[in-house]
C-alpha cells in the first residue's frame, strides 16, 4: 500500500466516523422531541445519553446534540412533574 492510498483511506475513515458521530446527535434530538410527550421515560435517558456520546466523540453539530440533552431532560423533568401532582397515577381507566 503506498501513502497516497493509505492518507485517502485514512480520511475516508474520518468522514465516516464524523459522520457516524453526527448522526448519534440529530438521533439525540429526534428521541428528545417525542420524548417530551411520549415514553418518556425511556426516550428522555435515551436522548441525554446519545447526546453526551456525540459530544464526547465530537460531533460537528454540537448544537443538536446540546438540543438533545436538553429536551431529554426536559423529558425526566415533566415525567417527574406529572407523576408527582397525580400522585403517581398517569392513566386511569374508570373511576
Amino acid at each position: 500500500m503506498n501513502t497516497a492510498t493509505a492518507t485517502s483511506t485514512g480520511a475516508a475513515v474520518r468522514r465516516h466516523r464524523t459522520a457516524e458521530v453526527d448522526n448519534l446527535a440529530v438521533a439525540s434530538f429526534l428521541l428528545g422531541l417525542p420524548g417530551l410527550l411520549l415514553f418518556n421515560i425511556v426516550l428522555g435517558p435515551l436522548a441525554i445519553t446519545l447526546g453526551t456520546l456525540a459530544l464526547v466523540r465530537g460531533t460537528h453539530r454540537r448544537g443538536r446534540a446540546l438540543l438533545g440533552i436538553a429536551l431529554g431532560i426536559a423529558a425526566l423533568v415533566i415525567l417527574a412533574v406529572t407523576t408527582a401532582t397525580s400522585h403517581g397515577v398517569l392513566w386511569q381507566i374508570g373511576d
